[in-house]
C-alpha cells in the first residue's frame, strides 16, 4: 500500500516526530514473521485484476463497489473465493461487484445512530481508532471527509481493507497498522476522532481518553462509543474473568462515571446521543463469520445477561469537544 500521501500530510502539518517513526512502524507491522498468513493474503491482493467499478456508493448501508455486470460470472466466483480467504469478516456489510458480504456486525446500524448528531464531516481530516477493516472509514468519506485515516494493529483487518481498496482504486482513505499509543503525544492534527468499541479493551481508560485528546486540534470533536453499565456516578464494573466470552474487557463505567472521566481529561460539552443494548440481529454469525457470536455469548434463557451472569452488552455514544 502506498502511504506517501500520509507522509506528505504529516510533513505539511509539521508533525515531524510522527513522520520520523511512522515508516518503521509500518515496516514492522508488515514483517513476514509477525503473521504466517500475511504473504498469502498479500499475494491474493496483488493478483486481483478487475476492471474499474462502474459505480460506487459509500452512503448506503452496504459499502457498494462495482456491479455484478462489470465482471463475468467466472470472475465473480473467483472474487468470492478470494474474499473468503480473508475470513472472518467482522465489520460491514459490503457489496463488492454484486457479492453480498454479510459481516458479523451490522456496522451500518451504529453509523445511523450517530450520523445526524456529529459535526458535518465536510472537508475534515478524520481519524478512526481501532477501525477494523475500515467500514466506518468509507462511511466517513461518503459523508464528505477530506481525508480519513484509520488505525488498527490487527493484520487481517488491514489486509481486508487493502483488498477492498484495491477493488475501488485510489482514494483519500488509509489504514495504518498501528495502535493509538504509537501516535506521538501532542499530535493535535485531526478535526474529528472516532473511538468506537475500544475503551473497554484498555487497562487504563483515562490514558486512552488523554491519548485521544492529544490527536485532536483545539475545538475538534471526539465521538466515543463504548460498553457501559446502568448505575450512578462513581460506579464501574470490572469483570473478574471473561465478559461475554471476551478475555480483554476491563472497565465498564456508568454513563455518569464516563462523563466524569471525560471532564477530568479536559473534554468539553460531553453529551450522550445514544444508549443501545446490542441485539443478536446486530451481531451474529453469518456465512462470512462462521464462529460463535453474540447469541452464544448470552444466557440462553435470559438475553439480558451474559453467559457469565453479568449484564448484557449495552453501549453508549458520547460526543465531546477538545479544549
Amino acid at each position: 500500500m502506498n502511504y506517501d500521501p500520509v507522509y506528505s500530510l504529516l510533513k505539511n502539518s509539521k508533525n515531524e516526530t510522527w513522520l520520523k517513526i511512522l515508516p518503521e512502524q509500518i515496516a514492522q507491522a508488515f514483517h513476514f514473521k509477525r503473521h504466517s498468513t500475511s504473504a498469502k493474503w498479500q499475494a491474493i491482493i496483488e493478483s486481483i485484476d478487475l476492471p474499474s467499478p462502474s459505480h460506487s456508493y459509500f452512503n448506503s448501508n452496504q459499502i457498494k463497489i462495482g456491479d455484478a455486470t462489470d465482471i463475468s460470472a467466472k470472475q465473480q466466483s473467483l472474487l468470492k473465493t478470494e474474499l473468503m480467504q480473508f475470513h472472518p469478516w467482522r465489520k460491514g456489510p459490503y457489496d463488492l461487484f454484486g457479492i453480498h458480504l454479510d459481516s458479523e456486525w451490522r456496522s451500518d446500524w451504529k453509523w445511523h445512530r450517530l450520523k445526524n448528531h456529529i459535526n458535518p464531516l465536510d472537508n475534515r481530516l478524520v481519524l478512526d481508532v481501532g477501525c477494523g477493516n475500515g467500514y466506518h472509514c468509507w462511511r466517513m468519506l461518503g459523508a464528505g471527509a477530506k481525508s480519513v485515516i484509520g488505525i488498527d494493529p490487527t493484520l487481517i483487518n488491514v489486509m481486508q481493507f487493502q483488498l477492498i481498496k484495491k477493488l475501488y482504486g485510489e482514494v483519500a482513505l488509509y489504514l495504518l497498522p498501528i495502535t493509538l499509543e504509537m501516535i506521538p503525544s501532542e499530535t493535535k492534527l485531526f478535526d474529528s476522532v472516532f473511538s468506537m468499541g475500544i475503551l473497554y479493551h484498555r487497562r487504563s481508560p483515562i490514558d486512552h481518553l488523554l491519548a485521544l485528546k492529544d490527536t485532536l486540534r483545539a475545538g475538534g470533536e471526539l465521538i466515543l462509543e463504548t460498553l457501559i453499565i446502568d448505575g450512578n456516578l462513581g460506579e464501574t464494573m470490572l469483570p473478574e474473568g471473561r465478559y461475554a466470552k471476551m478475555r480483554n474487557v476491563w472497565f465498564l463505567p456508568s454513563c455518569q462515571t464516563l462523563i466524569s472521566w471525560m471532564k477530568r481529561c479536559g473534554f468539553k460539552n460531553s453529551r450522550i446521543i445514544d444508549i443501545n443494548q446490542t441485539s443478536i440481529k446486530e451481531q451474529r454469525s453469518t456465512e462470512w463469520m462462521r464462529f460463535h457470536s453474540l447469541e452464544q455469548f448470552l444466557d440462553p434463557n435470559n438475553k439480558n445477561v451474559t453467559c457469565e451472569g453479568l449484564p448484557a452488552p449495552k453501549r453508549v455514544i458520547i460526543i465531546a469537544e477538545a479544549p
